[in-house]
């Protein structure tokens, strides 16, 4: 039995794919069928965030979507993030604040704080967003380093 051909748009790209079960997830469609390593597999279970993306600009825990539900839908991954203004403050911030240890994590991280501050990034303080981002886990630091980046892609984007 064949699957209907997947029509995506991935990072500004339109992908037609044929042959993807319907069982597959998009986590393993941006990784292994279109090669983009950068969204992060953690944990399959939508515990720890690593592989969360945008789409239609809202963040979307990767290992829990399956391909099929994002047909005829934007995309955007780590890899296309810094393209938006907002996505390249927080990818700045959490440069500049050295919030990037292993560097795991981080990818999640970036994509769940931007599509954040795209909704309501002027109306909600930091520690609003901080707390949004608790889904996200990083497993080697005190957040201590993720904190101030939270709190200067909050200062960047409401300047």
């Amino acid at each position: 039995m064949t699957s209907p051909r997947l029509a995506v748009t991935v990072n500004g790209r339109p992908y037609f794919l044929d042959g993807v079960p319907g069982e597959e997830r998009l986590l393993d469609t941006l990784r292994w069928r279109l090669g983009l390593k950068g969204t992060k597999e953690g944990c399959r279970t939508g515990g720890c965030g690593a592989c969360t993306v945008l789409v239609g600009g809202a963040s979307v825990l990767s290992c829990l979507t399956f391909s099929h539900e994002v047909d005829g839908e934007e995309v955007t991954t780590i890899e296309a993030v810094g393209a938006d203004p907002i996505g390249r403050h927080v990818q700045e911030a959490f440069r500049s604040a050295g919030a990037l240890q292993c560097g795991y994590c981080t990818p999640g991280f970036v994509m769940a704080l931007t599509a954040r501050l795209k909704v309501d990034g002027r109306a909600v303080p930091v520690e609003g967003l901080l707390e949004g981002l608790g889904e996200n886990l990083c497993r080697c630091t005190g957040y201590a380093a993720i904190a101030r980046a939270v709190a200067e892609a909050h200062r960047r984007v409401n300047e």
